[in-house]
């Protein structure tokens, strides 16, 4: 049995909604055919703009989304995006299949995007293949308020008022497809080209300098030293494959139990590189006001068979839910840290939320626990402690069964996010929430009895949350009974808080 003791009355900090952000490269049919249709597609759209799609994104309530790259952002140059659709130029999207874009889909479509959604922009800056006066000119082009060469092009293309723009990245893994850079060289390029990245009025920019890959710790401590005071977020980028290399990733679907157990294993070594990379962070910066940023998670497989092996296109299954449960319960462990996350990618690449084909849309499992985890977004983290975690062996190997987070919200009522790994065994899990009398319990699950268990464009509600009754509550204690395979949210309505608790 898993015993977990949440103090309903101690909180740990704000996790910050925007953990639960997402990533929209030109890759595949991520864009093209994912976002945009065009204006003249029978799809119904705003303006080229898919409108299923943003109703269902709407509906989780992403908070940031990041654009136009990944590699790809290092060479992207914004001036080939702008003005009159048919005389923006064809570009070759060397990084992603070599396929040629006709550039439809740029800044002022972006930026469309993101009212729609109502999410915040975050854009990735050039700096593998662009010039500091490039980017210069891109953050003046969008948030400029005055008169300037670069607002007067703004206002010829359609947009007079600038845009409100807080996030801005200085470059995407420069230490690989960005430019193959040492730390030390590009710790002075982000100083350089940072520096030209200007507050204009009243709109501040939030920097976010290139951060490391996975477990190379020394990036992390070049750039903390030599440029930790010139910028507000650093990345992380950690993928979960599941195969012995990136060669043999592993399918999507039709995995055997040892693909599974290297998923959650991978998986939960986030928390691992959140912690180390951190305490390099605590050295330069013990107030935090550096975030960490990792702004590409998730998991990573062998192509679908017949797809592109450039677009990357994969299935999305229960074990994928899995990973993005654990994850984020790393993540909000880490809240004092960890400011932003975007999980790659939204839309029919990699890990995604939705896939589409033609006219048609699913949405994915993992769409379906970011839908149940949403509401811990901008909730205060609270203190818990797990003890008598059951293990999940698989040969020689163990992990913990549960992975756990409970956060408290505005309307006072208490989340609990709890993820049993263990694809063939369920778990008993007494939960004592102390600090607080318990007045109503609910909760919703997803599970199947199948480790591959998905949802196809034939069967789109092939597997989609449920509601969850399997657990007893007696005073301050909830007894659940978490089957195989499962994400599960609960939600405690409390009546109040109790006091000179011994």
């Amino acid at each position: 049995m898993t015993r977990l003791v949440i103090n309903g009355d101690i909180k740990k900090g704000k996790i910050n909604k925007n953990i639960y952000g997402q990533f929209a490269e030109h890759l595949g049919r991520c864009i093209y055919g994912g976002f945009w249709v065009g204006k003249d597609s029978e799809i119904p759209n705003v303006n080229g703009i898919r409108k299923d799609v943003v109703e269902a994104l709407k509906n989780i309530k992403i908070p940031v989304l990041r654009w136009p790259g990944g590699c790809f952002a290092d060479e992207y140059h914004w001036r080939d995006g702008i003005g009159p659709q048919e005389e923006r130029p064809v570009m070759v999207n060397t990084h992603w299949g070599g396929v040629t874009e006709n550039n439809h889909f740029g800044t002022h479509e972006f930026m469309e995007l993101c009212d729609m959604l109502g999410a915040e922009p975050y854009i990735n800056g050039n700096v593998g293949s662009g010039t500091v006066h490039e980017m210069q000119q891109w953050v003046e082009y969008m948030t400029f308020d005055g008169k300037s060469p670069m607002s007067a092009e703004r206002e010829k293309n359609g947009r007079k008022e600038p845009w409100k723009l807080k996030y801005f990245g200085v470059g995407n893994e420069n230490w690989g497809c960005g430019g193959n850079m040492r730390p030390e060289y590009y710790a002075d390029l982000y100083r350089r080209y940072a520096t030209y990245v200007r507050n204009f009025g009243h709109n501040e920019i939030y920097k976010i300098a290139c951060g490391p890959s996975v477990d190379d710790y020394h990036w992390t401590e070049v750039l903390m030293k030599e440029a930790g005071k010139y910028m507000h977020g650093l990345s992380l980028h950690h993928y979960t494959i599941p195969g012995p290399s990136w060669q043999e990733k592993g399918s999507a679907t039709g995995f055997e139990e040892d693909q599974w157990f290297n998923a959650m294993k991978k998986a939960l070594y986030m928390d691992e590189l959140v912690t180390k990379h951190s305490t390099i962070m605590d050295k330069y910066d013990p107030d935090k006001k550096v975030g960490l940023i990792v702004d590409e998670w998730g998991g990573w497989y062998d192509v679908e068979p017949g797809t592109n092996p450039g677009f990357l296109y994969q299935q999305n299954t229960l074990r994928d839910a899995l990973i993005a449960g654990v994850t984020l319960n790393i993540f909000q462990a880490h809240c004092d840290r960890v400011q932003m996350a975007n999980i790659a990618q939204v839309i029919n690449v990699l890990q995604s939320m939705i896939l589409t084909e033609g006219d048609k849309m699913l949405l994915t499992p993992t769409y379906h626990v970011f839908d149940l985890y949403k509401v811990h977004q901008d909730a205060e983290l609270l203190s818990m402690a797990i003890s008598n975690n059951s293990n999940y062996s698989y040969g020689e190997d163990s992990l913990n069964q549960v992975s756990a987070s409970a956060s408290i919200d505005k309307e006072n009522k208490i989340h609990i996010s709890l993820c049993n790994i263990d694809p063939k065994n369920k778990t008993d899990i007494e939960c004592c929430i102390r600090g607080v009398n318990i007045s109503s319990v609910s909760g919703r699950i997803l599970t199947s009895k199948d480790m591959d268990a998905h949802n196809t464009f034939d069967n789109n509600e092939n597997l989609k949350p449920e509601s969850f009754k399997d657990f007893i509550v007696n005073d301050d204690v909830i007894s659940i009974k978490l089957p195989a395979k499962s994400v599960a949210v609960l939600t405690v309505e409390v009546n109040n808080y109790i006091t000179n608790q011994q």
